[in-house]
């Protein structure tokens, strides 16, 4: 997309902006404890006791704790000038996406250069430089959701000839409320994580307003400035809703009195505080995303006053207050949540009526959301879904969804489940396939892979399908990957000829199969690990006594 738009507005009208990356903490720690001499435990010792994203400084009785001694000249030297790096520009970074777009010659306006990455131009001003000078930026940011929706939609067009989009979906689908009242939401958009799996059964949606005010209150902004609990107390008649006024009812109407997005922010100014059109928009300016210097708490007298002025509690005043200042970490735009709404009822749809397809589009859009491929398998199988291991003769590059007998769609675990394999070399071997492999040794000599993309297959057991055990189809492997024999055992001693005796190898473990399934596909099919270790952790069986020998379950 980046590269559309430089092709359709040409390199001379388009360009993307600067992030200036400043020393804060952790980082400032290291570089300047690295230019003093100290050592890497040191160093590593003294960021640790810096916490969170922001600066801070070590302070002297945390020293003391991990064994290091303030009073140490070099020491209380180097600390001083950490404090005075703080915030100090450290390097130019290219913004992930922020375009500035002109009419006329952009290089009139700005200064222009040559980004590392081929074919880009960067603007090498801070993106703050830019808004404070009214420049128009357009920030173009990509939402991995988008690509697994598509997916499975066009998986949906293939499987079961029917075509959906995001407009056609069918609206308000009560099983797919009562899926997510259930947190039953591994893998659907922004609903995923703990936080929000704890609130849906509490929150209950049963409408896609329900679903934008689930999106904007899990979230930094309004857990810090308190309005969780006061929406559900009141959603849930526990608490009475009341206004202070009939002008603010109108404002925070919505939601039930408590301002969870930006514009309620702003209209609270607005209506409550007197505040002008101009400060307001000051004031949403200090309560945007990730500012580095948020100055929200600036406003609080001019906010205070106001209030007072046009009769409201002190007490209201301050807590109001309090709410929008917890919006200087994250707050929502009602719009933008809105927007992430739809996604999550596409996405809590997909998975209620299609949790296969849904599956394999999730593992195909890799790497995303919270969870592992083994945890989105996991939950599909127990959403009824059949899983088909890797296979040399069945798989593709994706993952895909193969018809099983009885019409049922089964999801098959494509090549790019395979640790370090390239689709590159996949490709040939799909090219290659025919009616299918015999043998290890018949996928290289049709296919013409390296022996090293042979054994990684017969690692993550991909040879099953053709009767060799993972251990049979990695010796196979690796005598096509062996040197040639030297020239006195490559010909036949006295007419008598040398072959190669046969090997039988002990079977695998269960556990032993397990270990090598994550090691190459981050997955397995098998049962859970602790499963397989449940017999040996029973409460009634003496702590210590009887426990399997070292490598009698695993290797």
């Amino acid at each position: 997309m980046i590269q559309h738009i430089y092709e359709k507005y040409g390199r001379h009208r388009a360009g993307l902006c600067a992030t200036v990356i400043h020393y804060r903490g952790k980082r400032a720690v290291r570089e300047v404890g690295r230019a003093m001499g100290l050592s890497e435990d040191t160093l590593s010792a003294m960021s640790s006791q810096i916490w969170g994203w922001g600066g801070g400084n070590v302070a002297p009785e945390r020293l003391r704790e991990i064994g290091l001694d303030p009073a140490d000249a070099r020491l209380a030297r180097t600390l001083e000038l950490i404090a005075e790096i703080q915030g100090f520009p450290r390097h130019l970074s290219q913004h992930v996406g922020g375009f500035v777009i002109t009419e006329g010659r952009l290089d009139e306006l700005v200064p222009v250069e040559n980004a590392t990455m081929e074919d880009r131009t960067v603007i090498p001003w801070d993106k703050d430089d830019i808004d404070t000078l009214g420049i128009l930026k357009v920030d173009v940011l990509a939402l991995g959701m988008l690509s697994c929706i598509r997916k499975a939609f066009d998986l949906i067009a293939d499987h079961h000839r029917t075509d959906y989009t995001l407009a056609t979906l069918p609206a308000e689908d009560r099983g797919v409320y009562d899926m997510l009242c259930a947190a039953d939401s591994v893998g659907v958009f922004q609903v995923e994580s703990r936080a929000q799996m704890s609130f849906l059964p509490r929150m209950r949606p049963r409408s896609f307003y329900d679903l934008v005010i689930q999106v904007a209150i899990i979230r930094p902004g309004p857990i810090q400035g308190d309005m969780v609990h006061p929406f559900i107390r009141r959603r849930n008649g526990l608490e009475s809703v009341t206004f202070p006024s009939d002008a603010l009812g109108a404002v925070l109407g919505k939601t039930l009195g408590v301002p969870l997005f930006q514009e309620q922010a702003m209209q609270i100014a607005i209506i409550g505080a007197g505040f002008s059109p101009d400060e307001a928009d000051r004031l949403r300016r200090s309560l945007a995303t990730f500012k580095k210097h948020g100055n929200v708490s600036e406003f609080r007298d001019r906010f205070m006053t106001g209030m007072a002025a046009n009769g409201y509690d002190a007490e209201f005043s301050a807590r109001c207050f309090s709410q929008i200042e917890g919006f200087g970490s994250y707050g929502f735009p009602e719009s933008h949540a809105a927007s992430f709404a739809l996604l999550v009822y596409a996405s809590a749809w997909l998975k209620r009526h299609h949790p296969g397809i849904f599956a394999c589009a999730l593992l195909n859009s890799q790497p995303m959301g919270f969870y592992a491929p083994a945890q989105i398998v996991r939950d599909a199988r127990e959403h009824g879904v059949e899983v088909l291991p890797v296979c040399i003769n069945a798989s593709l590059w994706d993952n895909r969804m193969e018809e099983r007998p009885g019409g049922v769609l089964a999801l098959r675990l494509g090549f790019r489940q395979i640790r370090g394999l390239a689709e590159a070399d996949t490709d040939w071997i799909v090219a290659a396939r025919g009616n299918g492999y015999r043998a290890v040794e018949d996928v290289w000599r049709r296919a013409g892979v390296a022996a090293g993309v042979l054994t990684r297959l017969a690692e993550a057991d991909a040879f099953a399908a053709l009767g060799l055990s993972r251990r049979d189809a990695l010796w196979a492997a690796r005598a096509i990957g062996a040197p040639a024999p030297l020239p006195l055992f490559a010909t036949d001693l006295d007419g008598e000829g040398i072959a190669e005796p046969g090997i039988a190898f002990a079977p695998m473990g269960e556990g032993e199969h397990v270990v090598e399934d994550y090691a190459a596909l981050r997955l397995t099919l098998r049962r859970h690990p602790l499963a397989i270790l449940r017999p040996h952790l029973t409460p009634a069986r003496p702590v210590g006594r009887n426990m399997p020998a070292a490598g009698a379950i695993f290797p």
